[in-house]
């Protein structure tokens, strides 16, 4: 049984019940915190694995407590949004601000247990593999940073996740839902810009400062990393 610890910031009593015991039923310790003062107390005064984090909570809500933990840890501790919102600048803010997912209220719980498992495993994969490398950048994924030549860049969770993407599969052309169904992990509608909002993020850190792009817009396909001719 695994014994990854787990904490969920929940201020909704009935939703933090349910899913800590299904946790603990599938062998996580878990501990819990009604509002985002409390979780950053218990963050800053123990270790977990991963964070079940609500958006909407008295206190300190969990966007700012997102930051708040991404400043103080780094990005080691995958942290999982959990709110009724699920619009496309819900999704872009939550993600920006370091969570590494996002579920919508009412879930299954299998979907819930499924997403932590994968987030689990992703950090796993991680520590074995620390470094990736295209071209003349560099991704650390302990730290999520990239350098660049002389350029140290600081990337957010799903900015790391796709230029992770792109490097992984550089020279292919790749899809705006191909992208949305690997890199995010979900169906979202397909008219949503979320994959052009990120690649624009990107490209404002790793490409803009530096004369010899790697991120490229193939037309009424989606984009392309490839070497600097």
């Amino acid at each position: 049984m695994s014994k990854e610890r787990i904490l969920i910031a929940e201020d909704e009593e009935g939703i933090r019940d349910f899913v800590s015991r299904g946790l603990s039923d599938f062998g996580y310790e878990v501990a819990t915190a009604n509002d985002g003062l409390q979780a950053w107390e218990m963050l800053t005064n123990s270790t977990f694995d991963l964070v079940v984090l609500d958006i909407r909570m008295p206190g300190l809500n969990g966007l700012d407590l997102c930051r708040k933990l991404r400043q103080h840890q780094g990005y080691a501790t995958p942290v999982l949004m959990l709110t009724a919102l699920n619009t496309t600048d819900d999704i872009v803010m939550g993600l920006h601000a370091g969570a590494d997912d996002y579920l919508a209220k009412p879930f299954k719980f299998m979907e819930l247990l499924a997403r932590i498992e994968a987030l689990l495993r992703r950090v796993e994969a991680m520590k074995k593999d620390r470094a990736t490398a295209f071209a003349d950048l560099t991704l650390d994924p302990v730290t999520h940073r990239a350098t660049r030549g002389e350029l140290n860049v600081e990337l957010s969770t799903k900015e790391f996740r796709l230029l992770e993407y792109f490097i992984a599969h550089h020279d292919e052309p790749l899809t705006r839902q191909q992208l949305l169904k690997d890199v995010w992990d979900k169906d979202f509608d397909t008219n949503t810009n979320i994959v052009d909002v990120y690649v624009k993020y990107l490209r404002s850190k790793i490409d803009d400062p530096c004369p010899a792009k790697l991120i490229h817009t193939l037309t009424g396909v989606g984009y392309m990393m490839k070497s600097p001719a």
